[in-house]
């Protein structure tokens, strides 16, 4: 077994144009002195990374490393949640989406794509020049629109709607794989892959891909309730990366998992910060350790209610206190006995 890595912070939702979250020395210092040991990086503000130069340069993705150790820091994972999301858009999405592109791309989906894979590709280089085993993204979705089957899908449409899926993944999986970095994708609601299910649909469509592995946020499960302790019974081989970010679900005479419309505070699922929601991190930690998962445990703050320095400070040390240092030892071992081969027999009365 392996201690798990931590804490750290997942810094997408605390980048600003304010100090200290507007430049990395600053969002650095911040992190630090909270008490994080580890910072997952955004990779669209070049404020923070350059991308493209990361994947280029090794120099410069040393810089990188140096700049953020003197923090007594270091990258757990790139991210590419918001460009892993373009790889598979549908129609009814375009004029939404084109908001995470660039704008000479706005409007041609094409572009949007081809850009959006390039952008993966830099992910696996770059990753690779920082020392990193471990990249985090979305799926991207063709099908989420019609994933309540009514009017009732047409035969074959979700089967072509993975394979179709698979094909725009497989040349980015191989990627990371000639750059020894696993691909952890976020299941989360809105992407074709965004439970058990679907990720198993996908893995079938990419061959059991190696490369193809999971961020495991039991966020998303509530919201579905979906039983988020057996999913890691079921696919602990395939987690190498965790975010711990909590949730509740709390269902009325008037609204459950679909939500209603409403707006996230009215929602009877909804984020929280670690600590304040409903999710057993004290049986996800240990399910992690049994199964030796050596990768980090990086706060991942949503919550409707909480000022986000707030969550952070308290997610540090809530994260502190989950980890569990692994022992060396069977709690058993002061009462072991010396055997060998002959005792054993006796002891069987052979």
């Amino acid at each position: 077994m392996t201690t798990i890595q931590g804490p750290a912070v997942f810094l997408a939702q605390f980048i600003s144009d304010e100090a200290p979250f507007n430049s990395l020395d600053g969002i650095c210092k911040w992190a630090a002195d909270l008490g994080f040991k580890g910072i997952q990086m955004p990779t669209l503000d070049t404020r923070f990374i350059d991308l493209q130069k990361a994947a280029e340069s090794k120099t410069y993705a040393e810089e990188l490393k140096g700049t953020i150790a003197s923090y007594g820091l270091e990258i757990t994972e790139l991210s590419t949640h918001l460009q892993g999301q373009l790889v598979a858009v549908h129609p009814a999405y375009d004029d939404f989406f084109d908001a995470f592109a660039p704008v000479n791309v706005h409007g041609n989906p094409k572009a949007r794509q081809e850009w959006a894979v390039q952008q993966l590709k830099y992910a696996a280089k770059a990753s690779q020049n920082l020392g990193l085993n471990a990249h985090a993204t979305f799926s991207g979705s063709l099908l989420w629109q019609y994933f309540h089957p009514w009017p009732q899908r047409p035969p074959g449409l979700v089967e072509d709607g993975f394979a179709e899926l698979a094909k725009r993944w497989l040349p980015i999986l191989n990627e990371f794989d000639q750059n020894g970095v696993d691909l952890c994708y976020e299941i989360h609601p809105g992407e074709d892959l965004f439970d058990g299910e679907t990720y198993e649909m996908f893995l079938k469509a990419v061959n059991n891909h190696s490369r193809a592995c999971l961020l495991y946020d039991p966020s998303h499960f509530v919201l579905q309730q979906l039983d988020y302790i057996q999913y890691i019974d079921f696919y602990h081989e395939r987690i190498k990366a965790f975010h711990v970010k909590d949730a509740e679900f709390n269902p009325t005479g008037k609204q459950g998992t679909f939500g209603g419309y409403q707006s996230w505070v009215n929602r009877a699922g909804r984020y929280r910060s670690p600590g304040d929601g409903q999710i057993d991190f004290k049986t996800i930690f240990s399910k992690l350790a049994q199964y030796d998962f050596k990768g980090w445990a990086v706060m991942e703050w949503e919550c409707c209610i909480k000022n986000q320095e707030d969550g952070a400070r308290e997610g540090a040390e809530f994260i502190k206190k989950h980890i569990i240092k692994v022992t060396d030892k069977a709690f058993d071992d002061f009462a072991a006995v010396e055997t060998n081969k002959a005792f054993n027999r006796k002891n069987l009365g052979l």
